[in-house]
């Protein structure tokens, strides 16, 4: 069995080299649906060259990131990639591991679920543009989580300490990844228990409470509610909030993420750049990168708060997975923008 798993290895590793000379500009997680396997266990190949495996105290080495400095921030769902550039700010943990949750407020701005973390890595690459350092973070699928990559006035010294501190004894590069058991759904609701409470709402966070009280799917939520509160819109909708809130430099949010990580954007957006089917951000400290191709349903979302309606475009794949989310920015206490408002309803 060992001989078998060993030859695997060598052979995707092998394969990996040979892919990366044919398609020098193709990216890990690319190469890895390519060739079959998750972007974890591919980059794991490179395990004892290039690739250090991390112990899991992965609460202690988040907070250990505010020694870093300024870093780039990345993390993406299956259709959307934030990016962002500052420092690992202000960081609080709860619970108890596994199932701790992390809120990182400041520049780099995160909902990290800890429960969904399972490996990560140290990786030290020689590019073109110089030595590349980051932690990448992957769930037990081997998905990418959150990677943060150095910049040039990063500390180096910090890294290399957190590296020897953070170490694992195991540095084999066979990863055993499972995957995640499908949640069942429910396909009928009490539809007007069920209006009641979204209407009765206080806080758009009893949204998810809402969601797992009566079993049902995000995307058949939007769906069946009355169109009062949510209804679909052209599925390129994403281009009209970004580059109206560029031109008239509105103060947006935009979350995306994954099972063990959210990161969201609070502020303006400036550059917008359309490059095929990729609509982008690409401003100094933040860039965003959303695949249109793999928007399915775009829907406008009103949610009753204290505030007042809280609205949202909200963007779903083939599977029913969120993509990326898109509110006014507002702060608890302070009714969304009339402007932000107009803009939801006019699509």
């Amino acid at each position: 069995m060992e001989t078998t798993t060993l030859n695997h290895e060598i052979a995707l590793k092998s394969a990996w080299e040979k892919l990366k000379t044919e398609q020098p500009n193709l990216r890990i997680r690319d190469a890895a649906e390519v060739l079959g396997v998750s972007e974890a266990e591919l980059l794991a190949t490179q395990v004892g060259d290039s690739v250090i495996r991390l112990n899991p105290e992965w609460s202690s080495l988040l907070v250990a990131f505010k020694k870093l400095g300024k870093v780039m921030s990345l993390c993406r769902s299956n259709g959307c990639v934030l990016e962002h550039k500052g420092n690992f700010q202000k960081i609080n943990i709860e619970g108890n591991a596994p199932h701790q949750v992390a809120t990182v407020i400041g520049p780099i701005e995160q909902r990290i679920f800890f429960s969904a973390w399972k490996f990560g890595f140290a990786v030290v690459n020689e590019t073109p543009r110089g030595t590349m350092r980051s932690f990448q973070f992957f769930d037990k699928v081997g998905t990418a989580i959150l990677k943060v990559y150095l910049q040039d006035d990063s500390k180096v010294d910090v890294f290399q300490e957190l590296v020897d501190q953070y170490k694992s004894a195991d540095q084999d590069t066979n990863l055993e990844t499972e995957e995640f058991a499908n949640p069942v759904y429910a396909e009928h609701i009490d539809m007007e228990a069920f209006t009641k409470d979204w209407e009765n709402m206080e806080d758009t966070h009893d949204f998810f409470g809402m969601l797992r009280k009566y079993k049902v799917h995000r995307l058949d939520a939007v769906k069946w509610i009355d169109d009062k509160w949510a209804y679909e819109v052209d599925r390129l909708s994403a281009r009209k909030i970004v580059e109206t809130a560029s031109a008239e430099q509105m103060p947006i949010m935009i979350f995306a993420g994954n099972k063990g990580n959210i990161q969201i954007h609070q502020g303006k957006v400036r550059t917008i750049r359309q490059m095929g089917n990729w609509l982008n951000v690409l401003d100094p400290q933040f860039n965003m990168h959303l695949n249109e191709d793999l928007i399915a349903h775009a829907f406008v979302v009103h949610k009753q708060t204290t505030d007042g309606l809280v609205s949202s475009l909200e963007l779903f794949d083939q599977e029913g997975e969120m993509i990326a989310q898109f509110f006014g920015l507002r702060k608890p206490g302070i009714p969304q923008l009339t402007a932000w408002k107009n803009l939801v309803d006019s699509l």
